[in-house]
């Protein structure tokens, strides 16, 4: 009779102890929220209301090919850095380099050269 190791699935979900049990508990707001809520929204129709008033006001404005040219060239640009972080924050992430710190103690520190950056020998 032989023994044997129990297997471990190391693609198992983690089970999820920070969700809420009450479906409904997620979906209740307080006073606060309600008015950052009705806040923010409000912002949101007067700046399209000021936004409509900007394009219809002056109607005999027309835009040249630069203006188009540089908002076209304004947007991709934008679209582009947005871009670019996301895929930074990507591989950061994938990388480990948003794991937390970690306490190195004497019993655990490497041997070798400092590493601080800087010349140590000589010091008392």
């Amino acid at each position: 009779m032989s023994t044997m190791k129990p297997r471990v699935n190391l693609y198992q979900a983690a089970p999820e102890t920070s969700a809420p049990t009450d479906a409904s508990a997620s979906i209740r707001l307080g006073a606060g929220s309600w008015i950052i809520i009705i806040v923010l929204l409000s912002l949101l129709v007067a700046t399209d209301f000021v936004a409509y008033l900007g394009w219809t006001v002056e109607g005999g404005i027309e835009v040249s090919t630069a203006g188009y040219v540089a908002m076209a060239a304004g947007v991709l640009f934008s679209l582009a850095v947005g871009c670019g972080l996301m895929a930074l924050i990507f591989y950061s992430s994938r990388s480990g380099y948003d794991e937390p710190p970690v306490l190195i103690t004497p019993e655990n520190r490497p041997e070798g050269p400092s590493q601080c950056g800087h010349a140590t020998k000589g010091l008392k």
